[in-house]
């Protein structure tokens, strides 16, 4: 893929009205969100999870992407069709979770560091065989009154880049995501203060390595209130943080913006696009790759029965058609009680 097809396929997953699905659940994230329905979680029940969703019909509407685990990107649908292929045939692009997960950081107690470099370029290789067309790693950042520390905010930021670089020396547009934490007591403007410095450090980084940031998508935490804050900031609040946070330090190359959801409900990870996007056009496109957001009440309607599959889409439609209404700032709760048909 060269410079021009980067660009294209980073415009084409957050095209008008669509957002991305995340669908890369570790193996022990997977399994906590099946125990929860009653399910056990094995190689079958995860597939079966998987095809409810990815064959829901037309969701290909709302949705321009699913991010995929490395299980997930060799299994194939009831009818034997690999999941990149059928996702593909959908006008759906796949992609590919490619970092290893967050670990302590050394010398750095309550901070982690993101591993995976090592052999990634001959990793990278093969997800593009078996179709990926986009990449994701996340970097984790824990808010206290001291941290994160400027020695996590830029060894995560270096990671990020290389990460970034492979990724499109392979021909792949990687999603970079920095996640600020909103676990815990801190105000929303401690909030934008995190997330500020983290963004200075990865544009930084993204820069320095010869990333071709037109070529890159972001995914970012939203700046919030911490969840255990006495005092939440509203919507608006929240919209107007973030886009100032944004406008400072996100270059305008950059085509999208695709928002995690992190531990918010479903409808406040709606409503908080919805106010961003109501505030009028931006650099980038406002969008959203959500995980728990987009799935969560389409597990609570499967339940693991082969029944409930139907049902399990219907919901899963609703959510990916909610958040696609939010790209347009055209959002309202009253839209949650319609009927969706599938």
């Amino acid at each position: 893929m060269g410079q021009q097809e980067l660009h294209d396929t980073a415009r084409a997953l957050v095209a008008d009205g669509k957002g991305i699905l995340a669908a890369d659940e570790s193996t022990g994230t997977i399994e906590k969100r099946l125990d929860s329905i009653g399910v056990e979680s094995t190689e079958k029940t995860r597939r079966a999870y998987r095809n409810m969703l990815f064959t829901t019909p037309g969701v290909e509407e709302f949705i321009s992407g699913v991010i995929l685990f490395d299980e997930t990107i060799r299994q194939s649908a009831d009818d034997g069709t690999p999941f990149p292929e059928l996702l593909a045939s959908k006008g759906i692009i796949p992609g590919i979770k490619v970092d290893l997960g967050a670990k302590p950081l050394a010398l750095a107690e309550g901070e982690t560091v993101t591993e995976g470099l090592d052999g990634l370029r001959a990793r990278l290789e093969e997800y593009r065989g078996l179709g990926a067309r986009f990449t994701k790693w996340r970097g984790v950042y824990s808010i206290t009154d001291t941290l994160p520390s400027q020695y996590a905010i830029w060894t995560n930021a270096h990671a990020l880049a290389r990460f970034a670089a492979l990724s499109q020396e392979a021909g792949l547009v990687p999603i970079v995501e920095p996640e600020v934490l909103q676990d815990g007591t801190h105000t929303i403007e401690r909030s934008h203060h995190v997330t500020a410095r983290v963004l200075d450090a990865v544009y930084t980084e993204l820069f320095d390595q010869r990333v071709d940031v037109a070529g890159t998508l972001l995914k970012p935490n939203m700046v919030l209130s911490g969840y255990e804050a006495a005092n939440q900031a509203g919507v608006d609040e929240v919209a107007a943080h973030s886009l100032r946070c944004y406008y400072t330090h996100v270059p305008a190359a950059v085509p999208g913006i695709v928002f995690l959801s992190g531990g918010q409900s479903d409808e406040e990870a709606t409503a908080h696009l919805n106010a961003m996007n109501a505030r009028g056009s931006h650099p980038w496109q406002l969008s959203f790759s959500y995980g728990r957001a987009l799935q969560a009440q389409a597990l609570k309607a499967w339940l693991g029965k082969p029944e409930n599959v139907e049902a399990g889409q219907r919901a899963y439609y609703h959510r990916a058609k909610m958040n696609s209404v939010a790209r347009a700032g055209a959002y309202a709760p009253a839209l949650e009680r319609e009927a969706v048909a599938v």
